[in-house]
């Protein structure tokens, strides 16, 4: 499976997740605020995320 070289990933439990190395396969990916202010790491996720 092809990885995206700008997209670093390593939650392989995503459908994305290149299974060779720790890549996305995605061209693109959607961050999303998880709380109402974005104030610190925690506070973002991967809204392209899919089990």
């Amino acid at each position: 499976m092809n990885h995206n070289s700008s997209i670093g990933c390593s939650v392989s439990e995503c459908k994305f997740h290149c299974k060779d190395d720790n890549y996305c396969t995605l061209d693109k990916i959607n961050v999303i605020k998880s709380s109402a202010s974005a104030d610190t790491v925690e506070c973002t996720d991967c809204g392209s995320f899919q089990k």
